[in-house]
């Protein structure tokens, strides 16, 4: 029997700029809103990242996830994830620094390094187009930068999320990471049932086709065992964050949407975070496959529950 569909919403990641697009969200009040409104629009998960309220710049501030964190709590029920990823420059141990101090319900668990670059986008703007003086030289940056996840860095956030209560959420790039999980897993650092993102369609990563999807699926499948994980997509730009989604809900498969991933509803016309969450919902109802609640998805992947947070 499918599960109902797990929708998440990703609000502001650490690789849209503001200068992109103005819905994107970087003060706690802006971050906080759209949580409830994506809550709101059908989201059972919101994931966050932090940003810098004065110009939009990724941070890793422990202190700057706490408004965010409790005002989206205080005004919906959604489950709550934080990021390992980070951003740019950052280390390992800067990455996790939340993870102990708020202890959520999910935490990103990225599976490998890769090359993780944006730097096409600095053909679209002239350096007087730029919202923020740290924008270009962070595109530029992107060119050269390698998104660090060893196999050391992973046994320290498995350590740090089994200390914490913390569900990782595995984020897989490429064929490869499956194979690191397995890894992890036959060493003993992670055990199944897994919580995996098909992240597509990053620069440096797989794309976003019908058949890499369908690649990451018969490879878990092969891996791990269909009965041993569930499964979401997320596609980087437009179209492919759409055409993803609509694979996922006809494959039994779940869907993370969000201004961290892709800032386009339709084309050419910039998006809402609540607005790419309706639009999954949607497609959703046209295949007729019902959307899971926060507390269905606790249940399906069997998180610890609001109460159990530091926040």
């Amino acid at each position: 029997m499918t599960d109902k569909l797990i929708i998440t919403a990703a609000l502001t990641g650490a690789i849209t700029l503001p200068t992109q697009t103005p819905h994107l969200p970087f003060t706690a009040e802006h971050l906080a809103a759209d949580g409830i409104a994506c809550a709101q629009a059908g989201a059972a998960a919101v994931h966050v990242h932090a940003r810098d309220p004065r110009d939009g710049r990724p941070a890793s501030d422990p202190d700057l996830y706490s408004p965010v964190l409790t005002g989206i709590k205080s005004g919906c029920n959604a489950v709550i994830g934080i990021t390992t990823g980070g951003g740019m420059g950052m280390s390992p141990q800067e990455r996790l620094r939340a993870i102990p101090r708020y202890q959520p319900e999910l935490a990103s668990f990225n599976l490998g390094s890769i090359n993780f670059s944006i730097h096409p986008v600095g053909r679209r703007y002239k350096p007087e187009d730029y919202r923020y003086d740290w924008e270009p030289a962070n595109v530029q940056a992107s060119k050269d930068f390698i998104f660090r996840n060893t196999f050391g860095d992973m046994e320290l956030y498995s350590a740090t999320m089994k200390e914490c209560g913390v569900r990782p959420e595995f984020e897989a790039y490429d064929v490869g990471h499956l194979y690191n999980l397995r890894f992890l897993m036959k060493s003993g650092f992670v055990t199944p049932p897994f919580w995996i993102q098909f992240v597509l369609g990053v620069l440096g990563g797989l794309g976003a086709t019908p058949e890499d999807l369908l690649t990451m699926k018969a490879t878990a499948d092969r891996l791990f065992g269909p009965e041993n994980y569930r499964w979401s997509v997320i596609g980087v730009g437009y179209p492919q964050e759409f055409n993803m989604a609509a694979m996922a809900i006809m494959l039994g498969g779940h869907v993370r949407v969000g201004l961290e991933d892709n800032i386009y509803v339709r084309r050419g016309e910039l998006a809402t975070n609540a607005q790419l969450v309706e639009k999954v919902v949607r497609l959703a109802r046209e295949f007729e496959r019902e959307i899971a609640t926060p507390d269905e998805m606790r249940a399906m992947l069997g998180l610890k529950g609001p109460g159990a947070v530091k926040f």
